[in-house]
């Protein structure tokens, strides 16, 4: 990919002022999901029989690569590329090899990569080379059937081997698991042993009320409140002030020495620090997963070579990001359900 002239570029971005939103927020934290597709047809995610979007709609490597310019000049220190599952993308590599130039000249911070680990083993040691250094591994059961039944088309085998390939090639893997009743619940604790055991820190995520998907919602919802009190039954969980910038809550095991996160978006608003946008594989940006507040960005970025009309719109967009988010268990003890699916926004 071409950048330009990478010295002006350096330049212009030491001249531009950061991102704050109307609460006083610096954003310097950017999602960006690449792709809506995906090997996975995850039970929480997506129905069995999804439609993906046309090619033509999804930005082109080259125009995700100018969005995350956009977005470094205006202060971003941290992206984390997402999907879908972003290592599906046809030539998603470029893009990494692009944003590792950011790394080197000092812009970034960091690149990291969210994954259902299907590609980590094809993929780890090219990722490392472009400077990625830590990698989130979606990972719901170390259990081949279930996870098998909850990923409808995902082999257990082929991330455990993805997630070695990672460790070998010096990544820093955390674990992700969304918490399901009646599916994972009671499998919680043999995970974080594992996890802990192999020097993974491992989030737990309560499920989101985004897309619609085959089956009942509120049977897949286990508060985490629910889960931690069990887990303090056979666990010690040490308050901790560690951050990583997202939105978990840290506790340490005292027993496994490891660290638990806790993503509450239903039963803790954690909105009041938020620094982060998403951008969609469309070019939508979303001010908060939770709310449908969003800001067109693929209009400005094909409309013209210069980025004066892609900046406005992402001025425009900060100047818009609300408070907290509204996700709600209402009462009727229905989720509330956005109208678009996880895939498509970006973990």
């Amino acid at each position: 990919m071409k950048h330009g002239n990478a010295r002006g570029e350096r330049n212009r971005m030491q001249h531009m002022s950061h991102l704050i939103d109307p609460f006083g927020r610096r954003v310097d934290y950017l999602r960006v999901s690449v792709t809506d597709r995906c090997d996975f047809r995850c039970v929480y995610c997506m129905s069995g029989d999804m439609t993906f979007l046309p090619h033509g709609d999804l930005l082109t490597l080259e125009e995700l690569d100018r969005l995350c310019a956009a977005f470094i000049r205006r202060g971003v220190r941290r992206i984390r590329v997402s999907g879908g599952e972003p290592l599906v993308r046809r030539g998603i590599m470029a893009l990494f090899r692009s944003l590792k130039a950011y790394l080197d000249d000092g812009s970034l911070d960091e690149v990291t990569l969210t994954t259902n680990g299907s590609q980590l083993a094809r993929f780890a040691d090219e990722l490392a080379d472009c400077g990625v250094r830590r990698v989130n591994v979606s990972l719901d059961s170390l259990d081949p059937v279930k996870f098998r039944a909850i990923t409808r088309t995902g082999s257990l085998e082929k991330v455990l081997g993805g997630i070695d390939a990672a460790v070998r090639a010096g990544l820093k893997v955390k674990i992700n698991t969304v918490a399901l009743r009646d599916v994972n619940e009671f499998e919680l604790a043999d995970m974080i042993a594992w996890a802990h055991g192999r020097g993974f820190d491992l989030t737990l995520i309560e499920t989101m009320p985004l897309g619609e998907v085959d089956g009942d919602r509120l049977a897949q919802y286990l508060p985490l409140t629910e889960a931690r009190a069990r887990l303090s039954r056979r666990f010690t969980l040490d308050e901790t002030g560690y951050r990583t910038g997202g939105p978990a809550r840290y506790v340490t095991v005292r027993e496994t020495g490891g660290r638990l996160g806790f993503i509450t978006p239903m039963t803790h608003n954690f909105c009041e620090s938020c620094n982060r946008v998403r951008v969609t594989c469309t070019g939508t940006v979303y001010m908060c997963l939770g709310q449908e507040d969003k800001v067109d960005l693929r209009a400005p970025l094909r409309a013209s070579e210069g980025d004066d009309l892609l900046d406005a719109a992402i001025l425009r967009a900060i100047a818009h990001k609300p408070r907290g988010h509204d996700f709600v268990i209402d009462r009727t003890g229905i989720p509330s359900v956005k109208g678009r699916h996880m895939n498509t926004t970006g973990g």
